[in-house]
């Protein structure tokens, strides 16, 4: 496939903002398998593959301007990419004690929808196992629905129960079993005279590094303070105006960053996505130093044995302002294996007509091969159907056995 040609890439984004705008349309996600085939198109370099079997997991990844859910791993010695739509995904997070998803749906109203890893079940009539689908992939067995004013961004579980970034609202937010969400905790930069402001954006307070508590927690923000010129206006200063918060002392631990994204703990550090520079950094007594700088606004990142996955995204041109750091024309929309001791990229796939990427984690391969819909494969409408009509959820059914 070619590269993009100029507007190209324009005219694509202009048709993802538009897209799933009605509420009402936001409500029922699935819209089958019409997805520009441009937006699969993949292209590994390095080590991508082989890092990836050697690891064994299926890495999920939220597209999230492309309303995309996206899954990767290697089966019986090949790749293998599939999807799923969903409006405007942002947040992920895998509970690995239940083997649940939890995905952010970021349109007018919100969701948090929960994925579990399914099989069909035999056709009817018949009781032959080669009925079955050979994979077993992550479908939506529930959602929540929350006001659009909490504009979720991170989702993370803290304490065994999930939180999620409420930037609408300056506040990070308990999400209750069942529907429902509490604010949690907040960073005093929103206090006036000692009380919470949490009637608009002020700071854009965006990833959590989730802790065993909320005390133990880290959160980033584009600013630290509350001023007339906010997050989404193009004249809000971000240049070197980033922080991380603690969840101790609610006061940043570490600043100079430029829109920040993807805070993570890994063994005890704090990593980062300093994103208006490409950077993905640790910090080490209140400063952040660069582990490495990558093609495109860095966004998205877990661990797994030694390795970090980092996203890069491209920059919207409407946007710009917001990546000084960064060659704008150059970047891209991409995965990055990183050896985690030296910084070393073991490997990367890019999608050339991809856009922007939010958050990456993993679940381990031998629970999940990927999502319904696999890329590139034909006649795939029908095994759909029969997915959607006859699937079983194996842990459920041992569940409901005891």
């Amino acid at each position: 496939m070619s590269p993009p040609a100029p507007g190209e890439l324009d005219a694509l984004w202009q048709s993802h903002n538009a897209d799933w705008r009605d509420p009402a349309r936001a409500l029922a996600p699935w819209r089958g398998t019409a997805v520009d085939p441009r937006l699969l198109h993949v292209r590994a370099s390095g080590g991508w593959w082989d890092t990836l079997a050697r690891l064994d997991v299926t890495l999920l990844v939220t597209r999230e301007y492309e309303h995309l859910l996206m899954a990767l791993s290697v089966t019986d010695g090949r790749p293998a990419v599939s999807y799923m739509p969903l409006p405007h995904p942002s947040g992920l997070a895998v509970d690995r004690r239940r083997s649940v998803v939890s995905v952010a749906s970021t349109r007018n109203p919100n969701q948090i929808f929960e994925l579990e890893a399914v099989r069909s079940a035999p056709a009817r009539g018949s009781d032959d196992a080669a009925s079955r689908l050979d994979r077993r992939v992550l479908l939506p067995v529930r959602s929540t629905i929350h006001p659009g004013a909490l504009y979720v961004h991170d989702l993370a579980y803290i304490g065994g129960e999930l939180h999620a970034n409420s930037v609408g609202q300056n506040a990070i937010v308990r999400l209750i079993d069942g529907g429902g969400q509490r604010k949690a905790w907040w960073p005093r930069a929103i206090e006036r005279e000692g009380r919470p402001d949490f009637s608009r954006n002020w700071i854009q307070l965006n990833s959590i590094a989730a802790g065993a508590e909320l005390r133990t927690s880290y959160f980033s923000a584009s600013a630290d303070s509350m001023s007339a010129r906010r997050p989404g206006h193009r004249n809000f200063p971000v240049d070197g105006r980033g922080v991380v918060f603690s969840g101790a002392t609610r006061e940043p631990v570490v600043r100079g960053l430029t829109r920040p994204h993807s805070a993570r703990l890994h063994r005890r550090r704090l990593w980062v996505d300093n994103s208006g520079y490409g950077e993905l950094g640790v910090v080490r007594d209140g400063r952040f130093e660069t582990v490495r700088r990558l093609p495109g606004w860095t966004r998205g990142l877990c661990f797994h044995r030694g390795v970090a996955f980092v996203g890069t995204s491209r920059v919207i041109p409407r946007f710009r302002q917001y990546a000084p750091g960064l060659d704008v024309e150059r970047s891209r929309c991409a995965l990055h294996a990183l050896d985690v001791a030296s910084g070393a990229i073991l490997g990367s796939l890019t999608w050339p007509y991809g856009n922007q990427i939010f958050a990456i984690d993993w679940i381990a391969r031998s629970h999940c091969d990927g999502l319904p819909v696999p890329s590139g494969a034909r006649g795939g409408l029908g095994r759909l159907e029969r997915l959607f009509y006859s699937f079983d959820n194996p842990r459920r059914h041992t569940a409901n056995e005891r």
